[in-house]
């Protein structure tokens, strides 16, 4: 006899919790050694620049011409330049500096490329062309040319250095979300909405826009470096933060006339460059394939 029959009732089947493609992209990030590295690093950089007055042996702009252009050693971990100013100080604040840069500009990117890419996308026609011609124009320049001419307009300093990057970083911005949204306009949600009476800032920023979340976010962490390198680049050529601030492009300019009698003025700044450009490029690689449906079993 069955066990319907026997009146007994079969208890339903345990299920499988349903996770979010937020939840699977964690775990899957978090099994990425190379993203966990970068991030762990990233985060040790971060945090000794917070930490940086406490951190610094002395003051980062403090002079002592006693003391110029020594070797590193127990006084000076990472030797003085030749104002005798202590590196590994001006490395410490100087990190405060670069961060500012590559978040900043990223944020200027992200918020006008997003607006620029939602509205191209969405409205299509003569909002669509004039966009991409501008994007066109942008693309015509090198990102260090085109970040040139908006200092030359806006005039050499900090903010104006912030606002060049992160202008010249639009493009790729613009150029994904536009055609995330070309695809995500004619889903059957978006159709629903608008007949629901939904305008179309809602629909855009509502419907839309957390959709294209996912390829934004990536770009953010591969865009960060691209701007801390952007900004150093502009701070090499005295066109960025202005001495005696420190700034680890500056601290690289500085020590071009001292490569054969001073490595050191150049060589540590230049390894702060590179390990905080690789920690988030390790990050920003993980973060790609961890949010990327096609991964997904």
């Amino acid at each position: 006899m069955s066990v319907e029959a026997r009146g007994a009732t079969i208890p339903a089947p345990a299920r499988r919790p349903v996770r979010g493609m937020w939840r699977d992209a964690a775990g899957r990030l978090q099994a990425n050694r190379g993203a966990v590295a970068g991030s762990l690093v990233f985060l040790l950089i971060v945090a000794a620049a917070a930490a940086a007055p406490a951190l610094a042996p002395s003051s980062p702009i403090a002079l002592n011409v006693s003391a110029s252009l020594e070797s590193p050693g127990p006084h000076h971990w990472l030797g003085t330049d030749q104002f005798g100013r202590d590196i590994l100080s001006r490395i410490l604040y100087g990190a405060r500096t670069s961060l500012a840069m590559g978040l900043a500009a990223v944020t200027i990117s992200v918020a006008g490329g997003s607006v620029l890419g939602l509205l191209s996308g969405y409205y299509r026609g003569a909002v669509d062309l004039s966009v991409m011609r501008l994007v066109d124009v942008m693309l015509a320049f090198p990102g260090i040319l085109l970040a040139l001419v908006i200092i030359a307009v806006l005039g050499a300093n900090l903010g104006s250095a912030m606002i060049a990057v992160g202008i010249s970083g639009m493009p790729v911005f613009i150029r994904v979300v536009r055609s995330a949204t070309l695809s995500l306009r004619e889903l059957q949600y978006v159709e629903a909405a608008r007949v629901a009476g939904c305008g179309d800032t809602r629909i855009l920023f509502r419907h839309i826009l957390p959709n294209v979340a996912a390829p934004v976010i990536v770009l953010v962490t591969l865009g960060i470096p691209n701007a801390i390198i952007a900004g150093a680049a502009l701070s090499f050529l005295g066109l960025g933060v202005k001495p005696p601030t420190p700034d680890w492009g500056e601290m690289l300019s500085n020590g071009r006339a001292f490569m054969t009698t001073a490595w050191w003025l150049s060589t540590f700044p230049g390894l702060a460059i590179v390990t905080i450009v690789m920690a988030i490029n390790l990050f920003g690689d993980g973060l790609r394939d961890a949010i990327d449906p096609r991964l997904k079993l």
